[in-house]
């Protein structure tokens, strides 16, 4: 590997802005694109639209066996306070062995240590055991439109792993929550408020019901994630000081573990409102909506994806441990229609940098991700 070399793709895609909702994450993908082309590697871009784009890549394996799919995201979150910065976000900065700047640790050094390690591979003239189809998706930080992309193109159709470089920092990403955004719309009845009687408040059962569905969601937990987690992020409802609210609307975001599935929570929530419903004698009604739904992830302690990167990380001295994902990623699209797929996340970033300001990410542990990366390809079986 030449680090100066790894170290100048990195800074080369962390210099082409890719915010989500502001700039054009094709630039990013035609930017990589042309990197593996260079390296002769078969490459594409797929234009969905005018700022977003995926870029794919393959390299053929020896065998007939089913395809492992290495993605990372191509988008990042918008820079935040400036002033919260002591470098320019849009500008890669090296400090000491430390790069910073927005998409250091979320995720381009996982997303550039990958495609190095597949394009370095590719220069020795070997063929990996299974054919890669490298994936970069766009739109991973708001609806995952790459991923649902991918999905729409059966790209993952036969697929048994898939390895994704989220920020981990170098841990083995063995689960990860799912996530729900889940509205709640209820209809009550107006009255004076001095009368509330003979009105229903729509607000005040609304609450009832989402404070129910948090406790039931709450009462799974997970090993590596700690509980499921269900939150009000945004009520609305009520007329005037003095009226009874007849409509309000509640969305939830909750969080949940492997066990716990969008039908289970979706049951429970007709439950609630069923007997909140009752007890208002027809004075209420509810509908609830799924605005957001990503299953939870996890992968077991003796998948062959697992064994492979243990033995990996071990030729490069490295502690093998593993570590929960609270927040979602395109592992969850990606896998919608691969129930028996083994998922891993494995990157070189610090989950805790990630949307923060002076984001950054150590370049020891971007090369030691590159060297996992390349261990795992020259691995016969």
């Amino acid at each position: 590997m030449n680090e100066q070399e790894a170290v100048q793709l990195l800074k080369n895609v962390m210099a082409i802005p890719s915010v989500n909702g502001q700039n054009d994450e094709g630039k990013v993908a035609e930017y990589l694109c042309e990197y593996f082309r260079i390296a002769g590697v078969s490459a594409k871009v797929d234009r969905l639209d005018e700022t977003h784009a995926n870029v794919t890549a393959v390299l053929e394996g020896e065998t007939s066996g089913k395809p492992v799919i290495w993605n990372g995201h191509l988008d990042t979150v918008p820079y935040g306070s400036l002033q919260d910065w002591k470098t320019d976000p849009a500008e890669p900065v090296l400090e000491h062995g430390v790069l910073y700047g927005r998409g250091a640790s979320d995720m381009k050094s996982g997303l550039c240590a990958m495609v190095y390690a597949l394009c370095e591979f590719y220069r020795t003239g070997k063929k990996p055991e299974n054919t890669i189809l490298f994936i970069g998706t766009c739109d991973e930080e708001k609806s995952g439109l790459g991923a649902e992309f991918v999905c729409r193109q059966k790209l993952t159709a036969g697929c048994s792993r898939i390895l994704i470089s989220e920020p981990t920092g170098l841990k083995l990403g063995m689960a990860q929550k799912g996530c729900i955004w889940l509205e709640l719309q209820i209809h009550g009845k107006t009255s004076h408020g001095a009368y509330p009687k003979q009105g229903c408040s729509a607000v005040e059962h609304a609450w009832h019901i989402a404070e129910k569905i948090k406790q039931y969601v709450e009462t799974f937990s997970h090993g590596l994630l700690g509980d499921s987690t269900a939150n009000i992020t945004k009520i609305t409802g009520g007329t005037a000081p003095n009226m009874i609210p007849e409509t309000c609307t509640v969305l939830m975001d909750i969080r949940i573990t492997p066990g716990l599935t969008e039908r289970m929570v979706l049951n429970k929530a007709k439950q609630i409102i069923s007997k909140e419903e009752q007890s208002c004698k027809g004075q209420l009604q509810a509908e609830i909506l799924i605005k957001n739904n990503r299953r939870a992830i996890e992968i077991g302690t003796e998948a062959f994806l697992i064994k492979k990167i243990r033995k990996s990380m071990e030729q490069e001295g490295l502690r093998v441990e593993s570590t929960g994902i609270n927040f979602f990623t395109d592992a969850s699209i990606l896998a919608r229609n691969l129930p028996e797929a083994e998922v891993l996340l494995f990157g070189p970033g610090d989950p805790v940098m990630a949307h923060k300001p002076n984001e950054c990410v150590e370049l020891e542990k971007y090369f030691k991700a590159i060297r996992v990366f390349m261990n795992m390809l020259l691995q016969n079986g």
